[in-house]
C-alpha cells in the first residue's frame, strides 16, 4: 500500500466466532458487525495463539508465541503499582495480588511502536491486561485503560498516568467515549487507535448490563448455542450453568453484552463518517480467544478445563477487515491463519514490510486478503499452532493433534469426518503415524519459535492467572483449585 491508511483496532474480549449476525448466528444482534463484515472481508478460519486474554493480546502485537514472549497465563498481577493507589483502593480488596507495575512485553518490539516511528499517533483505550497498566507503552502517546484485565461493567477500576480512578458509566460505553475523545485529538494526522472492550466477557448478571439491550432477548430461545452435558474437566474460571433457566440467563447476558459492543462500535464507525475519515481508514475487528457457551460441555474459553483444552470454539476468533475501494467488499476467506501472521500483515499494508522482524513465525496475509489466494511464491504447507502453557496444538484442514507435555491425556481428531472434534483417535494404533508426524512438526516448530528461558511447555500454567515474568521455575502461576 503506497499510502499510510489510519487504522481503527476493535479487539473484543472472549467473543466467539459464531456470536455473531455475519457468521450464521440468527439469535444475536450485531447490526454494525455485519455491516463491517458486509464492507469488507470475514475470516473463518482465524485462529488466537492461546485461548486465553494476556498471551493472545501479547501475541497480536508482537507477533510473537507465548513461548518466545513469555506470557502464559491471564495477569493475575503486576497490572498496577500499589504506590498509586490511595487508601480506599489498597483497602477495596481489588489489588490485594497486586505489588508494582510490570511491562510484560517491554523487551519486545510490537506493531505500534513501529508505526509510531512510521509518522502514526497511537492511541489505547479499554482492556491493555499486559501489565503496568498506568504508563503508556509500546508506541502509544494517548491511553486511557482499565487498570487489571477483569472488572464489573458498571463502576470499573480504570488507570491512567495519574493513577486509578473510577468510571461510574457501562464500561462499554466509557471505552467507547474515550476513544471517541482520543480520535478527535489524532485524526489530523495518519493515526492508529485501538479500542480493547471488556464485552463479552463475564459478568453476564441481569444487572451489569443496559435494561433497553437485555429486553431485546426477551423471546430468544437460544438455539444459537448448545445444551450439553457437562464437561469432565469443567474448570471454575467462568459463570456456568448448571441448570436450563440458568443457562438462558447466561446466553442473556452474554448476547446482551454483544449487542452492547455492536451499537457503540456503531457509534465510532460514524464518527469516522462524520469527519471524512471513512476512506482513508483501514478498520480491524478481531476477537482475543474463543468461547464455549456449553459448546463440548464447556463454560468458558482455553481454561475453562483443566487440562486446559483447544477446541475449535477456544481457540478460532473473529477476524473482519474493511477498507472501502481497498479491500473487497463483502467477502469471505477460508484460510488458515493466526493472531501471529498478524503483524507482518498490517505492516505490509502500511508500507512497513522492511521493518517486520525476522524471528517472527507468521506469515503476512495481504494477497489472501486482497485475492482471495496465496502468493504463488508460498508454497508451504499451512499448519496453525496454537499453545497454553503445556498443551499444544497443531492443525491443518486435515487433523488436530494436541499435545499435554507433562500429564496428557493427548488427542487427535479427523477434520475431515469430525470436524465437531468429538472421537479422539490418539490412542487408536491405526493413526499412530499420523500421531508422530504431527507430534514431529509440531515439537520442530516450536523448537524453532521457543525461548528457552520462557518455554510453555516448561511451565506451571494451570489456567488461574500468570503472577510475574515467567521463567523455568519461577513459580509466577496460581495453583489449580476444584
Amino acid at each position: 500500500m503506497s499510502d499510510k491508511p489510519n487504522i481503527l483496532f476493535i479487539l473484543a474480549d472472549d467473543l466467539g466466532a459464531w456470536a455473531m449476525g455475519c457468521a450464521g448466528n440468527n439469535e444475536v444482534i450485531t447490526p454494525n458487525i455485519d455491516r463491517l463484515a458486509a464492507s469488507g472481508v470475514r475470516f473463518e478460519n482465524f485462529f488466537c495463539a492461546s485461548p486465553v486474554c494476556s498471551p493472545a493480546r501479547a501475541s497480536i502485537l508482537t507477533g510473537l508465541m507465548p513461548s518466545r514472549h513469555g506470557v502464559h497465563d491471564w495477569l493475575r498481577s503486576g497490572n498496577i503499582d500499589i504506590n498509586k493507589l490511595n487508601d480506599n483502593q489498597r483497602n477495596s480488596g481489588w489489588y490485594n495480588e497486586e505489588k508494582e507495575g510490570i511491562e510484560y512485553i517491554g523487551e519486545h518490539i510490537t506493531y505500534t511502536e513501529i508505526l509510531a516511528k512510521d509518522g502514526y499517533s497511537c492511541a489505547m483505550s479499554g482492556k491493555w491486561h499486559l501489565g503496568n497498566s498506568h504508563r503508556p507503552q509500546k508506541g502509544f502517546t494517548r491511553w486511557n485503560v482499565l487498570a487489571r484485565g477483569g472488572c464489573n461493567y458498571y463502576g470499573s477500576d480504570m488507570a491512567h498516568t495519574d493513577g486509578v480512578y473510577i468510571s461510574e458509566g457501562y464500561i462499554t460505553d466509557t471505552i467507547t467515549d474515550n476513544a471517541l475523545d482520543f480520535l478527535d485529538e489524532i485524526s489530523a494526522k495518519p493515526f492508529y487507535l485501538g479500542v480493547h472492550y471488556t464485552a463479552p466477557h463475564t459478568p453476564w448478571n441481569e444487572d451489569q448490563h443496559p435494561a433497553d439491550i437485555w429486553k431485546l432477548y426477551d423471546d430468544c430461545p437460544f438455539e444459537s448455542a448448545p445444551s450439553e452435558p457437562p464437561h469432565r474437566w469443567q474448570a471454575q474460571t467462568c459463570q456456568i450453568a448448571r441448570t436450563e433457566e440458568e443457562r438462558r440467563r447466561l446466553l442473556r447476558g452474554y448476547y446482551t453484552a454483544i449487542t452492547a459492543m455492536d451499537a457503540n462500535i456503531g457509534r465510532i464507525l460514524r464518527r469516522l463518517d462524520q469527519k471524512g475519515l471513512t476512506e482513508n481508514t483501514l478498520v480491524v475487528f478481531m476477537g482475543d480467544n474463543g468461547m464455549n457457551l456449553g459448546h463440548h460441555g464447556i463454560w468458558g474459553k482455553g481454561n475453562g478445563t483443566f487440562p486446559m483444552n483447544m477446541y475449535d470454539t477456544s481457540v478460532k476468533v473473529p477476524l473482519i477487515m474493511s477498507h472501502p475501494g481497498k479491500i473487497p467488499a463483502g467477502e469471505t476467506r477460508g484460510a488458515l491463519l493466526s493472531q501471529y501472521d498478524f503483524m507482518p500483515t498490517l505492516l505490509e499494508y502500511t508500507s512497513n514490510a522492511d521493518k517486520i522482524p525476522a524471528i517472527l513465525p507468521g506469515h503476512g496475509f495481504l494477497d489472501i486478503l486482497l485475492n482471495g489466494e496465496r502468493s504463488s511464491r508460498d508454497n508451504r504447507a499451512v499448519y496453525v499452532f496454537d499453545e497454553y502453557g503445556p498443551v499444544r496444538m497443531i492443525r491443518d484442514t486435515a487433523y488436530k493433534y494436541v499435545h499435554r507435555y507433562p500429564y496428557g491425556e493427548h488427542e487427535l481428531y479427523d477434520l475431515r469426518s469430525d470436524p465437531d472434534e468429538r472421537n479422539n483417535l490418539a490412542e487408536d494404533a491405526a493413526y499412530r503415524d499420523v500421531k508422530a508426524e504431527y507430534k514431529h512438526r509440531l515439537d520442530l516448530w516450536f523448537l524453532a519459535n521457543s525461548d528457552p528461558k520462557t518455554d510453555g511447555s516448561r511451565e506451571a500454567v494451570t489456567g488461574f492467572g500468570q503472577m510475574g515474568h515467567s521463567g523455568i521455575g519461577s513459580g509466577g502461576y496460581t495453583t489449580y483449585r476444584r
